[in-house]
């Protein structure tokens, strides 16, 4: 290989693995990725359609977490990063530096703490009568479907507890660690998932693969970050957070986000499952699955950046932050797109090939609509997360108005026509999305970053 190709080639590794962090990010959605693939042969050789039906409905339901719990973790992850830029850890892996932001950090992570705490029981007692009445609606249907739920119900509960500690070490800018700990937590609960599936336990792979990932968070929490996290709940602090000041503004409006995110992004599956049964809602949820993978794995270049954004926009390096925010953008975009087009030639030529498990995804139509939505989308979650490190949620007028128009497109075209009619109206939405976000993105950046105006 000649000399300008290496220097092309370094060029390029440098824009698409930046740091450890965006590596072990990539490594994770990749691992998540190929292991998606033999997931989804998996339940399409282990179980029947139906099965398949109520493993992707319960993973709908189980998506309701986002609406108790208010968006505080991205929250924490955004108001951690401001008080970070104060502060660094020492050889001993103790929080030192300035006591005021210091103090301020660990009032943050006890209120947080027993946010989490009430907001677990809710969740493990609301959504699991919620899920009760649902399913048993199927009663044509013979299957012992109740075990599996109420235990996956509860084991997601205490994971959903263990979020905020997550947040604040990301916020902490431990990215990396945390990146690395997420990769070897995917690998640990696939594993569970497929031995489950393997062994004939069916609807119980779920709540393996939550035992596992459960146990994963307690080994980072309790032993690799103990020191991390000891004055948390042993020391004083003098300074503490104004709650109604730096989080909640930004908390609520991200608390309607999320019941309506819900709303537009929760419910192909229990739609397809309510009025076109169990095997139409399995087809959906694994073609959403596939969909989502390529989604995360171009987010791998735009979450271990977030709290990079903060301490930047906190020290208004806003020149920096936007040649960084840009080269993430271009970046994970690019990967959108290529892993879009490849899965959809791939659905195409199974389909075409009459290949027997393709019949479990959804038909090429349907799946390109999603895809496209996919990839546009794409740029919309890089515009929010430069919005948010800013501890600002401008969007969310828009959010509202976005997720209802896609909850009742999806309810209205879906009933009707089944997974075109909600592919279809979801794409129409998302176009929507981008043009209002990309107007709000553009008004923000110029007020906020103007000369002489107040740091947020």
């Amino acid at each position: 290989m000649t000399v300008p190709r290496v220097l092309a080639a370094s060029r390029w590794l440098n824009v698409l693995f930046a740091d450890r962090a965006v590596a072990f990010g990539v490594l994770t959605r990749g691992w998540q990725s190929g292991a998606g693939v033999v997931t989804l042969v998996l339940i399409a050789k282990r179980f029947s359609p139906q099965v398949q039906g109520y493993y992707y409905t319960f993973a709908s339901l189980l998506a309701l977490q986002s609406v108790v719990e208010l968006g505080l973790y991205v929250v924490l992850v955004n108001v951690a990063s401001h008080q970070w830029a104060s502060l660094r850890l020492d050889d001993k892996g103790r929080i030192v530096g300035d006591p005021h932001a210091r103090s301020r950090l660990i009032s943050l992570g006890r209120a947080s703490f027993r946010w989490y705490a009430a907001v677990s029981a809710l969740f493990v007692a609301g959504v699991g009568c919620a899920g009760f009445l649902f399913f048993s609606r199927a009663s044509d249907i013979q299957l012992s479907w109740q075990g599996p739920w109420f235990t996956l119900v509860a084991l997601t509960g205490m994971v959903l507890w263990a979020l905020p500690f997550n947040s604040l070490l990301e916020g902490c800018n431990q990215v990396a660690a945390v990146q690395r700990f997420r990769f070897s937590q995917a690998i640990l609960e696939t594993t569970a998932l497929w031995i489950t599936i393997l062994v004939g336990g069916g609807l119980w792979a779920a709540p393996a693969a939550a035992a596992t990932k459960l146990l994963r968070d307690l080994y980072l929490l309790l032993i690799q970050y103990r020191r991390f996290f000891e004055p948390f709940f042993s020391s004083t602090h003098t300074v503490r957070i104004n709650w109604k000041v730096d989080v909640w503004p930004m908390q609520w409006r991200l608390a309607i986000s999320g019941l309506v995110n819900y709303l537009a992004f929760g419910l192909f599956s229990p739609v397809m499952f309510y009025y076109h049964g169990p095997a139409v809602a399995g087809r959906m949820g694994m073609t959403l699955a596939v969909v989502n993978a390529w989604q995360l794995i171009a987010l791998s270049w735009v979450q271990p950046r977030v709290p990079q954004f903060g301490m930047l926009v906190a020290n208004r390096e806003f020149d920096r932050l936007d040649q960084i925010w840009f080269k993430t953008l271009r970046s994970s975009v690019a990967v959108a797109a290529v892993g879009g087009a490849m899965t959809w030639v791939a659905v195409y030529l199974l389909h075409l090939a009459e290949v027997p498990l393709v019949h479990r995804l959804l038909t090429p139509l349907p799946t390109g609509l999603f895809l496209v939505s996919m990839v546009l989308m794409q740029v919309s979650q890089c515009e929010t997360a430069y919005l948010r490190a800013h501890r600002e949620e401008p969007i969310v007028m828009m959010s509202v108005v976005s997720s209802m128009a896609t909850g009742l497109l999806v309810w209205s075209f879906g009933s009707r026509f089944g997974p075109i009619g909600a592919a279809g109206g979801y794409l129409l939405v998302v176009m929507g999305i981008v043009i209002w976000e990309t107007f709000i993105w553009l008004r923000c950046r110029s007020v906020w970053h103007a000369e002489g105006a107040p740091l947020i």
